[in-house]
């Protein structure tokens, strides 16, 4: 039951959150071998200005070990 979480800047439309939305669980549904009804996606808007403090510190910083793609710019 993968469950997948996409914080990113606000702007975006539903038509792209949706769109987005689909592929990647078409993805991880074929790339872990689940069925595509066991996976769910949420898409939350975060403003720039909030990014460091609602998903660098908290999200992040803390998992830098645990993420298998790492962002290429930082925070500090």
């Amino acid at each position: 039951m993968p469950h997948i979480e996409i914080q990113c800047f606000s702007g975006r439309t539903e038509e792209q959150k949706k769109k987005c939305a689909e592929r990647i669980a078409d993805v991880v549904a074929e790339t872990l071998g689940c069925k595509m009804s066991s996976v769910s996606v949420a898409i939350t808007d975060v403003p720039e200005e909030e990014w460091k403090a609602k998903v660098w510190d908290k999200h992040i910083a803390p998992e830098l070990d645990n993420l298998y793609k790492k962002p290429g710019y930082t925070c500090e």
